[in-house]
């Protein structure tokens, strides 16, 4: 069942595995069966493993982003949640969809993501 302290507890979760980039940290956050949907129309990767592989392809260098959060909706069944993640050059505003099990893992994980434009010049 999915709740404001499940979220909580998974996005803290998310945000030690994108920091440490240990494949135990990411294998924590899925069921074994997970899709995670880097986009919202790609391919999913599929499983834990899969997830942990396209997952360290992608990596992002520990201590290179800030990421705050909110959650946008709550059900049973899914949480939205909205995003800002900074980089030093660059800043994304972002919606999650997530799906829990039981046990707090994500079944499914969808990122909606936008670059921020740079402001305009002069």
């Amino acid at each position: 069942m999915t709740s404001l302290d499940a979220v909580t507890a998974w996005v803290r979760r998310y945000r030690r595995a994108w920091e440490s980039n240990e494949p135990d940290d990411i294998r924590d956050l899925f069921a074994d069966d997970a899709a995670y949907f880097t986009e919202p129309y790609s391919p999913p990767w599929v499983g834990r493993e899969a997830i942990v592989a396209g997952w360290l392809a992608q990596r992002d260098e520990p201590g290179t982003t800030t990421f705050t959060w909110q959650p946008v909706i709550i059900t049973e069944e899914l949480a939205v949640i909205e995003g800002r993640t900074v980089y030093p050059d660059r800043e994304y505003r972002n919606m999650w969809v997530l799906r829990l099990d039981h046990t707090g893992q994500a079944r499914q994980f969808t990122e909606w993501w936008m670059e921020v434009p740079p402001p305009p010049a002069g």
